[in-house]
């Protein structure tokens, strides 16, 4: 069997699919308060079947993870099904959802037999700044979802907290605590200057040294880091000494990950994107409808790898990918 191996010997294993760019919230570092398409227009789409094409070809080609993502995805119809359906795909191993549980609660049940594990997004653990942050969101709606990922055996349950300066970093102990209780793993991540919302908001930035500098001192215990990465993607993860807890902290801009990166994104409109930081990418769209074979297709997205860059360039030049929505690149 072919891998995908980019021209930095990196095996790419992980695709990243955003089966939508619409989201219920407009949280402010990945989306604008109007949305993508104020105009209403959500044409284009991949259709389930396209998509299943898709990833079908990839794992013939080695890739064994795939997290499903948006926007928010459960904001598509017929999720559960073509997770159903890709959990039939010979090679995939490992399927991951992405959501911000507001509608969790009541698809976790039809989730649960094909999706592995969840990431939940929560930046705050107050109500009124939960709904500031996220532009209208609810609070409760999203705890819900979190007791159900749990109660249908999703796992493991991740907790992704934005970290904003001057905004929620003073919840940061308090997140530790809510994970310790919930017996779910946290993960404090940094904002990323990504489209012109991730750009404005990088005053807020929180550096991840900063971050578990904080949780060691709230613990008052050391942080063991975890030698696993089966899971655990572009995050550094610790163990808090004495507990089964766990908390990792994604660092791409103070810190970056690029020499094990692994993974790439394909857009909602069939766009492979091989870099979050910067605009390599190719349309995978058009070939499909063209009515590429399976071999062609397969060729297409060998011939994209080798094409994927080293490393992004967040601190150099943050303005490179301004054009860049974090909401349509499913993150």
């Amino acid at each position: 069997m072919k891998e995908l191996i980019d021209p930095f010997q990196r095996k790419i294993e992980y695709l990243r699919v955003s089966v939508t760019d619409k989201c219920n919230y407009r949280c402010g570092y990945c989306m604008p308060e109007q949305g993508v398409h104020p105009e209403g227009n959500h044409t284009e789409y991949l259709s389930f079947d396209e998509l299943t094409r898709v990833i079908k070809a990839f794992t013939e080609l080695g890739v064994k993870k795939v997290r499903l993502t948006g926007g928010e995805p459960l904001v598509r119809k017929g999720l559960a099904d073509f997770a159903a359906n890709l959990s039939a795909l010979p090679g995939l191993v490992d399927i991951a959802l992405s959501t911000n549980a507001h509608h969790l609660d009541k698809h976790a049940a039809a989730l649960a037999p094909s999706v592995n594990r969840v990431n939940i997004s929560i930046d705050s653990l107050n109500a009124n700044k939960f709904n500031h942050i996220t532009r209208g969101g609810d609070l409760v709606k999203v705890m819900a979802g979190i007791d159900a990922a749990l109660a249908h055996g999703m796992k493991p349950v991740k907790l992704n907290m934005v970290v904003m300066k001057g905004t929620n970093d003073n919840e940061i102990e308090a997140m530790v605590d809510f994970g310790i209780q919930k017996g779910v793993e946290v993960r404090f991540i940094e904002t990323m200057p990504i489209g012109p919302a991730g750009v404005s908001m990088m005053d807020q930035h929180y550096p991840a040294d900063k971050i578990l500098k904080r949780v060691r001192e709230h613990v008052g215990s050391d942080l063991i880091p975890s030698s696993s990465r089966t899971h655990d993607g572009p995050a550094r993860n610790y163990l808090i000494a004495g507990t089964d807890a766990k908390i990792g902290v994604i660092s791409a801009v103070s810190q970056h990950f690029c020499e094990t990166c692994n993974r790439v994104r394909l857009t909602a409109r069939g766009f492979l994107a091989l870099c979050l930081g910067q605009e390599d990418g190719v349309d995978l769209r058009a070939p499909l409808r063209a009515g590429v074979t399976d071999e062609e297709l397969r060729q297409v997205i060998i011939d994209a790898i080798a094409k994927k860059p080293e490393r992004h360039f967040f601190n150099e030049n943050v303005h490179n990918i301004e054009f860049r929505q974090m909401v349509s690149l499913g993150g």
